[in-house]
This record gives structure tokens, C-alpha cells and sequence, in this order.
């Protein structure tokens, strides 16, 4: 039973954790590009093509742990076979 509560909190917490590493991620990204513009205008394209590409890859890393969300979530037995196990059902 233990293995199920912990597979049932990980599933709420993988998003959860991922979404607000990703932002805090994009948005450091950003205020670096930001800064880094700001101190030389000349360079904004290429550092603006850089940003999107790193935020491209954070989001991706979101959207994994969303997929390995649902994986688990795919694991964990109906509410009546656990009810069984425990004897209520």
C-alpha cells in the first residue's frame, strides 16, 4: 500500500514541480537575454534566436514530466481493487 501513495503523490507533484521549475527557468532566461540586450543592442537577434531555443527546451522538459506523469498515473490500480485489498470493499 505504501507503494501506491507514493506512486499517487508523485503523479500530483511531477507537474506540479516541473511547472514551476520550468517558469522560474524561462523567466531567469528572459531577464538574461533582457539584460544582455540592453547592454548591447547590436546583439539582440542572434541572443533573441538563442532564447527561444533554450525556452523551447525547458518547455520540453515540462512536457516530459507531463508524459512520465501520465505514465504513472497509468499504474495505479482502480478504487475498487484497493478497497478490496484493504478488506472495505
Amino acid at each position: 500500500m505504501l507503494y501506491l501513495f507514493g506512486l499517487a503523490l508523485t503523479t500530483g507533484f511531477v507537474v506540479t514541480f516541473a511547472a514551476i521549475a520550468g517558469s522560474v527557468s524561462q523567466a531567469r532566461a528572459i531577464t538574461s537575454a533582457l539584460e544582455a540586450t540592453a547592454r548591447q543592442p547590436e546583439a539582440g537577434g542572434r541572443l533573441f534566436t538563442l532564447m527561444i531555443l533554450g525556452l523551447a527546451f525547458i518547455e520540453s522538459l515540462t512536457i516530459y514530466a507531463l508524459v512520465i506523469s501520465f505514465v504513472l498515473w497509468g499504474k495505479l490500480p482502480a478504487a475498487e481493487e484497493v478497497l478490496k485489498v484493504l478488506g472495505a470493499g
